[in-house]
Order: C-alpha cells, then structure tokens, then sequence
C-alpha cells in the first residue's frame, strides 16, 4: 500500500464510528480508500448511514497527509491487511481489525508466539507463574503475547524481557494512550524491545468495551494461550473463549480450590483446558508445527528454595500429610504454610491430594 493511500485509510479509521467491518466494506465499494476519501456527500451516504461520520470523512480529506506525518514523526507505523507485514495468524479469524498501529520490531507479527494472560489482581503465586513462564517462553525463543495490563500480564511481560526475549503488548487503547499509567516504564520497554500493537485510532481512550475486542487480537496472534489466574468472570477467560473459536489450544495453570482467583483457571480444567505446570507440558501440543523440538527444551537445572520450604520438605514424607497436622509440627501460620506449599507444588517438589492432603513428590537440592 502506497503512502497516500495509507493516509487516506488512516484519515477514514481516525473519524468515530469507523471500525474495521466498516473499512473492509468501504476497501470492497470503492477499491482504496483514497477514491473513498475524494467521494462527495451523496455518494458516502449510499455506503455510510450516519450523516455525521460522512461529514467528518469529508472534513478528514483536508488533513489526510499531516495527519499521517504526524504518526510517522511518533515512531507510530501502520500495518494493514493488504500487506505481507500483516500477522498470517490473523487473517482467518472472525473479523480481524484492518489495520493495526505499531511501535517496535513489526517481525514480531508472524514469529510463533504463545499468549499469557489473567487477572489484573494476581496474588503472588499468579505472578509469580506468569513471569516464569514469560522467561521461559522466551528462553526457548517464543514471542510472549499479553495485554500490558496489572497483574499477571505485566509480570509476563516482565519475565519475557529479564531473558532478553521478546513481547508483544496488544492495547485496549490508542497506541499513544498508556494504560495503566504506572506500566509507562514498561511501555517503553517493550517499544524498545518488542512492539506494542493496538487496533484503535491514536488517542483513542481505554473505554471498557475496547477489552474484548483487544482480547482476540491476543489470541488470534499465537498458537495458544496460557489462563495464570481468572476468576469465574474475568477478561481472560473471554481471551480464552476466543482462543477456541479461533482453533487455537487453551492451557490453564491449576491454583488452590480456596482461592477466587483460581476458579476460573480450575474451571477450564473441568472443561478440557490441558492443565500445565511447566513449559514442557505446552510444547508437546507443537512438536509437528516446529514451535520447538523435544531435545531443545531447557529446563531450570534445580529449583532454587528457601529455608522455610527446605524446613517443610523435611517434615513432609512420600506419603500424604495433612494440612492441620503440617500446622501442628511447625510454626508457620495459616497462611505462610499455604504460601510455602503452593510454591513447592509449584517447583514439582510438593503435591497436593483430595481432603487437603500434601506428598512430597521429589527430594531436594540445594544451590550455593
């Protein structure tokens, strides 16, 4: 697509109530959008039904060029259907947006990648996961996709960039509009390391009805899409729904059955999601698609513990312990052993069994 007509196309997209149904119909009626552009009045509003967005097309002309400058002067580059730059996994979904703004490496686009996402009040255990799993992707080469939001996707994010990997951010928001605010450290980095993408016109505002919509893009873009921590309402498990309409796999991180944050997660489990506690556990479901090869999968060489866990793992034995009978033989609290617990079930050293029974399920190493 030549530059004028790309001013032309992002003229028409920066004009309220044009959306990407809307620019597909138009790029089919006239051909490009600069004949749309040039149209008068009365033959847009043969396409258009609301006089107003006419007018504002209309009055978009004038501007069409500087406007565009004034993207390209912010770093700000535009990626439409019509183009080979345009993410192959995309282009088959249920309306896939027309053209998407960028700021980074657009390579990124078609490079295998695999979504992480959750809820923005992760505890720690959900951060914790995310961002192992973030830099464990990323060790492997694989493209983290996340919604920059709190919680669970900023520690993807984060995890993916400590291993010099790469991520892309997918906005609910207007390329230029960071949210949340306090992610702008964040924002930067990955513009400098990864690419941010939004579908959204420039300047456009994180209206909650723009999530969801966002929330096909993270999906449409990878291979699969990895739930941390959702609760049974949550923005991530509309990701996930659009992940299975899209044909892509659904992987779900199993949590304590006393946590909110955890039954969304368990709850996909119940319903087929394939239940992952380690990076291994998702390529195996891509051995045929050269996501990855068996023999290259790297794992963490020992797991690092505490003295707390290292004092736990002493009293636990190869058969089950309950959970009262760990509080009387130790000093934790309720919550410290539930913590300390969860973190060794997490490292494959502990499991937990039905009536709140845990076993050990491995010795420990330790590492100087």
């Amino acid at each position: 697509m030549n530059i004028s007509e790309k001013a032309s196309l992002c003229a028409i997209h920066n004009v309220d109530g044009i959306g990407s149904r809307t620019l597909f119909k138009l790029k089919e009626q006239y051909d490009s959008f600069t004949a749309c552009l040039e149209s008068d009045l009365k033959d847009l509003q043969k396409n258009i039904i609301s006089p107003t967005i006419c007018d504002n097309i209309i009055k978009s002309r004038y501007n069409a060029a500087s406007y565009f400058e004034s993207l390209e002067e912010s770093g700000i580059k535009v990626v439409t259907f019509d183009e080979k730059e345009y993410p192959k996994m995309l282009r088959n979904i249920d309306n896939p947006p027309y053209l998407l703004y960028a700021k980074g490496e657009i390579s990124l686009l078609n490079e295998d990648a695999i979504a992480i996402v959750g809820t923005r009040l992760a505890t720690m255990y959900g951060k914790k996961v995310a961002f192992k799993f973030g830099r464990e992707l990323a060790d492997q080469g694989i493209v983290t996709v996340s919604g920059m939001a709190r919680g669970v996707d900023t520690e993807a994010h984060k995890g993916s960039l400590e291993s010099n990997g790469r991520t892309i951010a997918v906005l609910g928001s207007g390329i230029n509009v960071i949210y949340p605010r306090d992610n702008t450290k964040l924002y930067n980095e990955i513009c400098n390391k990864g690419l941010v993408i939004s579908e959204f016109a420039p300047f456009t505002q994180p209206n909650p009805g723009n999530f969801p919509m966002r929330n096909r893009i993270i999906s449409g873009l990878s291979y699969g899409v990895i739930v941390v921590e959702a609760k049974l309402r949550s923005g991530a498990l509309i990701t996930a729904d659009f992940a299975l309409e899209q044909g892509r796999d659904v992987f779900a991180i199993p949590g304590p059955i006393t946590s909110k944050n955890s039954e969304g997660t368990n709850n996909l489990i119940k319903q087929g999601a394939k239940l992952v506690n380690c990076i291994a556990d998702i390529f195996e479901e891509y051995y045929d698609i050269k996501l990855i090869q068996p023999a290259e999968i790297v794992q963490d060489e020992l797991p690092l513990i505490d003295e707390q866990e290292a004092a736990l793992l002493k009293l636990l034995d190869f058969e089950p312990m309950h959970f009262d009978e760990l509080i009387n033989i130790t000093s934790f609290s309720v919550g410290d052993l539930n913590m300390i617990l969860l973190n060794l079930e997490f490292k494959g050293m502990v499991k937990s069994m039905p009536g709140n029974y845990y076993v050990k399920v491995s010795d420990f190493l330790t590492k100087s």
